[in-house]
């Protein structure tokens, strides 16, 4: 649908639900077509800018309220003009008609014809004869006979509770606005049901150009006066909002009677039974994402389970690997002290050995130097014994006597008489000859 405009005369409103701010204003548009010459010099072309300035320099004192190419060929531009009010139709379409426009740097004239906007809005012809001719309708039975209108471009913020906060349209708003035309007897609003785009493979939910969420809704007449009334009063028309600031806006909505038994008995009574279908679908689903949600739950409760396990046999691997380097450490540090002490042992047994080597080379030198002194008293005690010749001690015949103190300077080869006491170290149980000569 169109983009919502800006009303800025309202005059022409006919209220449908003040309580609400909805109103109904004439649709007042119009055609333009301006015939294009053909161009002769190649590189050469219209601009569709200037073409719309000078349409709008046409209308002297007036000015369009929206105006759009709506199509545009080698042959022709069209354009669709929108004004204020439904009786600047008539001036507007005086002022464009039939009149030229001259182009500068173009040598031809471009004519310009101008029509009030055909609009798309059945007729009672035209549904008294498609539920005469249709053989699938039964006109005594609700929904198969003229009673339902089709509304599409509802902007869903006009039609939403205002207490509710919310801009999703309201049944109960719907039937509040167009039971002014008679009794209502069923409405329906597809995309308020969660399983209608399922159902009929429609996407509900459509935006207009101008950024405004619309919707389409079903209503349906008790009596067949009431559909005409309506049908009779939205004829022409759009619908307007005028909010609580005075601001008015207006959108174009496409209204059309139903042909498809919307609201019919059997129709409501399929859409109930494949709603129900789809809700069991629905449960069967969620049951079926439950259990699949509880397994995955299961199963990632298993997968963090197994990695406590694995980071706990890890733990302990890398306890045990730590508790055997630990004791490889200690076998490590105690071999190593072991071998330091057997090598401060081996220390001190060398020490120990050395020393007692030490010692018994000093007792070996102090029983050397025994013998030494020993052996020089000895030596000195044999010394002081005469080097004459005797024979058992005593003299021989024939050799002289010396007096006592002289001995030291007998000749060699001389006896030594007994000395008074033996010398000492000397053994006391030497023997002796008779004579009193100590043997050799």
């Amino acid at each position: 649908m169109a983009a919502a405009t800006i009303v800025h005369d309202t005059s022409e409103a006919v209220e449908l639900c003040p309580a609400y701010g909805l109103y109904l204003k004439p649709i007042t548009k119009m055609t333009i077509s301006v015939a294009l010459p053909q161009l002769k010099q190649p590189g050469k072309s219209i601009s569709n800018w200037e073409v719309m300035e000078r349409l709008k320099g046409m209308v002297h004192n007036h000015q369009f309220s929206t105006l759009r190419i709506s199509k545009s060929t080698m042959d022709f531009i069209r354009f669709e003009g929108e004004v204020e009010n439904k009786s600047l139709v008539k001036s507007f379409l005086a002022c464009l008609d039939g009149k030229t426009i001259k182009l500068s740097g173009f040598s031809d004239i471009l004519k310009v014809r101008a029509a009030e906007f055909k609009i798309d809005f059945p007729t009672r012809h035209d549904w008294d004869s498609f539920f005469r001719d249709a053989k699938d309708m039964n006109e005594t039975l609700p929904g198969e006979r003229p009673d339902t209108i089709h509304l599409e471009g509802l902007p869903c913020k006009w039609f939403a509770l205002k207490e509710s906060g919310s801009e999703k349209p309201s049944e109960e708003v719907l039937v509040k606005v167009f039971e002014k035309f008679g009794e209502i007897r069923n409405v329906d609003i597809p995309m308020l049901d969660p399983y209608r785009e399922e159902m009929t493979g429609r996407n509900f939910h459509t935006f207009s150009f101008g950024g405004h969420l619309n919707f389409e809704a079903y209503v349906q007449y008790r009596e067949y006066v009431g559909f005409i009334q309506a049908m009779s009063a939205l004829r022409g028309m759009k619908l307007m909002y005028k909010g609580e600031d005075g601001k008015a806006v207006a959108c174009n909505i496409k209204v059309s009677f139903d042909s498809t038994k919307h609201l019919s008995d059997a129709s409501i009574k399929k859409r109930q039974l494949e709603r129900q279908k789809l809700q069991e679908l629905e449960q069967q689903r969620e049951e079926q994402k439950r259990r699949e949600k509880e397994a995955e739950e299961r199963q990632r409760a298993e997968e963090r389970k197994q990695k406590e396990l694995e980071e706990l046999e890890r733990e302990r691997k890398r306890e045990e690997k730590l508790r055997r380097r630990e004791q490889k450490q200690r076998a490590r540090e105690l071999r190593r002290s072991q071998k330091r002490q057997e090598k401060l042992q081996a220390e001190e047994q060398r020490q120990l050995q050395e020393k007692i080597r030490l010692e018994e080379r000093k007792l070996l030198l102090a029983q050397r130097n025994l013998q030494s002194i020993r052996l020089v008293a000895e030596l000195l005690a044999r010394a002081k014994v005469p080097a004459g010749p005797c024979s058992r001690g005593r003299l021989q015949p024939g050799a002289p006597r010396y007096p006592r103190g002289v001995w030291g300077s007998l000749p060699p080869g001389t006896c030594s008489p007994r000395p008074s006491r033996a010398p000492l170290g000397h053994a006391a149980s030497r023997s002796r000859t008779p004579g009193g000569c100590s043997r050799n």
